[in-house]
């Protein structure tokens, strides 16, 4: 199994994130897109950001390979999320979360023989994964599943 917290990633200002800073704390990686029907979800996240923040974080990837619905340079989707939604969590560098060059994260969160408990694929836009604050996999949602459903909360109270 392969340590969560020694995958690099940038932030959407190109600087290293640490995941290992986030140790003792679940973290919810969700692939976004500014053009998705399910964009909306940025404002229950921001929810989810702000009432959890103490014991979660959440991490919002980037990720142009599904219908194209992320088409914007970093600064473009900056600037969307905070416009439109008033986004203060993390968001990463634009990364592609399946395929031949599917990012180290994604294929943390993706292949049971990394993550140690099991195997998906990413489906659309705004599909979601919960990791607990020891560095291990909960589960993952797919994109209809909202943010503040029970399902990821109930691991949170």
């Amino acid at each position: 199994m392969t340590d969560i917290y020694n995958i690099e990633i940038n932030s959407l200002q190109n600087n290293p994130i640490q995941l290992s800073n986030f140790k003792g704390k679940y973290i919810l990686f969700i692939n976004v897109a500014s053009k998705c029907g399910f964009t909306p979800q940025y404002k229950e996240l921001e929810k989810l950001h702000q009432t959890y923040k103490d014991k979660l974080v959440v991490i919002g990837v980037p990720c142009n390979q599904f219908g194209s619905q992320e088409p914007g340079s970093s600064e473009e989707i900056q600037e969307f999320c905070q416009v439109n939604y008033g986004v203060s969590f993390l968001i990463t560098e634009k990364i592609d979360v399946k395929g031949i060059n599917q990012h180290p994260l994604y294929s943390w969160l993706t292949k049971k023989d990394f993550n140690d408990k099991k195997s998906s694929s990413v489906k659309w836009n705004f599909q979601k994964y919960l990791v607990s604050p020891e560095g291990k996999l909960i589960d993952y949602y797919f994109s209809i599943t909202k943010p503040l459903s029970s399902k990821i909360t109930k691991h949170l109270k």
